[in-house]
C-alpha cells in the first residue's frame, strides 16, 4: 500500500497556528436545564461476572443486564505486546464491530464538522477532513511517542487476527481521538472538611465525562485492568471503549486517580497550544502506571511535551491530596483549594474542594456545580454525588467515574444505548467496584 504519509511543511501549514493561538478567548453560554429529577436507582453492588479467559487475559461483565448497564471488564497482564494480545483475543468480536461502525460513522457525520465538537474543530475536520487530521497528529506525535504504546496496538491487531476492519493505523487513530476532541466535562476532588460527614472517607474525586453520545461509543463501553510485569509500574484500570488505549478515566493500585476537561473557552492565564508533543491521553495513563503519588505527577506534567489545552485533576488517597492542573503546551499551573482558578462570584473557592465544570470560563455550569458543593458541604458522598450534584449539573452523559480513593471503589455509570429513556450515565443506574479486589485478580493458570 502506497504511504500517504504527509510531509513536515504540511504538518507545519496545518498545526501551525496552534502554537500562537488558543482557543476563542470567549466564555461558554451552556447551562443546566433548571427542572431536573434526582437519580434515585440504587447502587449496583454485585461483584463482576467471569465470562473467558486466555493465556494472558480475563474477562468479566460488570453491570446488570437487568439494569442495562452493564460493560465489559478486561483483565491483562505481561508485556505491552503481550497485554494487547490478549485484549485483541478476548475482544476480537467487539473491536472488529466498534472500529468497523466507528470510521462511518465519523466521516458520515462530517459535513461540515461533527455537531457535538466545538464550531473551529468542526471547521478543521470539514477543510482538511478527518484522515488527514488524524494522519498529521499521528506524525506530530510519533517522535514524542515511546515505543510501548506501538507494541500493545501490535499486539491488539495480531490478537484479534487477519480482519480487513482493523489494522494497526484503525486502532492507533482511534487512541488519538482525544488529542484531536478532547470533550467537555466535570471534575471535583473533596477532602477533609467536606466529606467530614463520613469519618472512612478522605478524598473524594469525580470525573465526569461529556463526549459523543450519536455513534458507536454507547454500544462498546470497556475497563481494562492492567497488570503490567514487575517494574514496569503498577497495576491500573483505564475506562473508555473496546480497542482503546490511553486513559480519560482511571484508577491504580497506589490509590491514585485522573480527571480530565477539555478546555475551548479560555483567558490570559492561558498560554498556547501544540500539536508537537506527548498526546494527553498517554500523559494519564503514564502517571496512572508509574507515579506514586502527586509529586510525581506534578513532576511528570512539567517535564511533559504538552499539547493542548486542558483541565487535568489527580487525586491520592494514600495522602488524601488532589490536585488541578492548567495544562496546555506553554503552561501548567498546579491549583488546590486555597489558589483555585478563575477566581469569580460563579467560581468561589470552598476550603477542601477543587471543582470545575464543563470548561474554563463557563458560568452557567460552574455556578450550579458551585452551589451543589456549597449546598452538601461538609456531607459530600458518593450518594449525594450521584442522587443530587450530578443530575443538577446535568454533566456526564457519556461516562462517569467517582472515585472513593480511601477506601479504593470506584462507582461507574456508562451511557445507555440509542432509545433509551433517560440515557445519559448521570441518569443512569452506578455500579460499585471494589478495586482492591479487580487489582488482586490472579493470571490464568496461577
Amino acid at each position: 500500500e502506497k504511504s500517504m504519509k504527509p510531509s513536515a511543511l504540511l504538518i507545519t501549514i496545518v498545526f501551525g497556528l496552534s502554537l500562537v493561538i488558543g482557543a476563542d478567548a470567549a466564555y461558554c453560554h451552556g447551562k443546566p436545564h433548571p427542572k431536573w429529577k434526582p437519580n434515585l436507582h440504587p447502587i449496583y453492588k454485585e461483584e463482576p461476572t467471569f465470562v473467558r479467559s486466555v493465556s494472558n487475559g480475563k474477562l468479566y461483565q460488570g453491570g446488570s443486564p437487568n439494569l442495562n448497564n452493564t460493560f465489559n471488564i478486561v483483565h491483562v497482564w505481561g508485556t505491552p505486546y503481550e497485554m494487547g494480545y490478549a485484549r485483541g483475543q478476548l475482544m476480537k468480536n467487539e473491536i472488529t464491530s466498534f472500529v468497523g461502525q466507528l470510521w462511518p460513522y465519523l466521516y458520515e457525520s462530517l459535513g461540515n464538522g461533527p455537531s457535538w465538537l466545538p464550531p473551529w474543530i468542526q471547521n478543521e475536520i470539514a477543510e482538511v477532513g478527518l484522515d488527514v487530521l488524524l494522519t498529521l497528529t499521528a506524525d506530530a506525535t510519533e517522535p514524542f511517542t515511546p515505543s510501548y504504546w506501538f507494541e500493545e496496538i501490535h499486539g491488539m491487531v495480531d490478537g484479534i487476527g487477519n480482519t480487513s476492519a482493523v489494522d494497526f493505523k484503525s486502532v492507533y487513530h482511534l487512541s488519538l481521538l482525544g488529542e484531536l476532541t478532547k470533550g467537555t466535562c466535570s471534575m471535583y476532588g473533596a477532602w477533609g472538611d467536606a466529606v467530614k460527614c463520613d469519618p472512612s472517607l478522605g478524598l473524594l474525586q469525580l470525573r465526569a465525562l461529556d463526549w459523543d453520545t450519536d455513534g458507536p461509543f454507547p454500544s462498546f463501553p470497556s475497563l481494562t485492568v492492567y497488570h503490567p510485569n514487575e517494574g514496569n509500574g503498577h497495576a491500573f484500570t483505564s475506562m473508555g471503549w473496546v480497542g482503546w488505549v490511553g486513559a480519560i478515566s482511571g484508577m491504580s493500585e497506589v490509590q491514585t486517580a485522573i480527571s480530565e476537561i477539555g478546555i475551548y473557552f479560555t483567558d490570559d492565564t492561558w498560554g498556547t497550544t501544540s500539536r508537537f508533543g506527548y498526546p494527553f491521553t498517554y500523559v494519564l495513563r503514564d502517571i496512572l502506571q508509574y507515579d506514586d503519588d502527586v509529586d510525581q505527577a506534578i513532576d511528570r506534567l512539567a517535564t511533559t511535551h504538552r499539547t493542548c489545552s486542558l483541565l487535568m485533576g489527580v487525586g491520592d488517597g494514600k495522602s488524601d491530596e488532589f490536585r488541578g492542573f492548567q495544562y496546555d503546551y506553554s503552561v501548567l499551573n498546579v491549583y488546590d483549594d486555597q489558589n483555585l482558578q478563575p477566581l469569580a462570584d460563579w467560581h468561589p473557592r470552598f476550603n477542601d474542594i477543587v471543582y470545575w465544570a464543563m470548561d474554563w470560563d463557563c458560568p452557567g455550569y460552574n455556578t450550579v456545580m458551585a452551589s451543589m458543593l456549597q449546598k452538601f458541604y461538609g456531607n459530600i458522598t458518593v450518594e449525594n454525588t450521584i442522587r443530587e450534584i450530578l443530575p443538577a449539573v446535568q454533566t456526564g452523559d457519556t461516562h462517569i467515574a467517582i472515585y472513593d480513593l480511601t477506601n479504593q471503589y470506584m462507582y461507574l455509570s456508562v451511557i445507555g444505548a440509542q432509545g433509551t429513556l433517560d440515557r445519559n450515565a448521570w441518569q443512569r443506574p452506578f455500579t460499585q467496584l471494589n478495586m482492591k479486589a479487580l487489582f488482586q485478580v490472579t493470571r490464568p493458570n496461577e
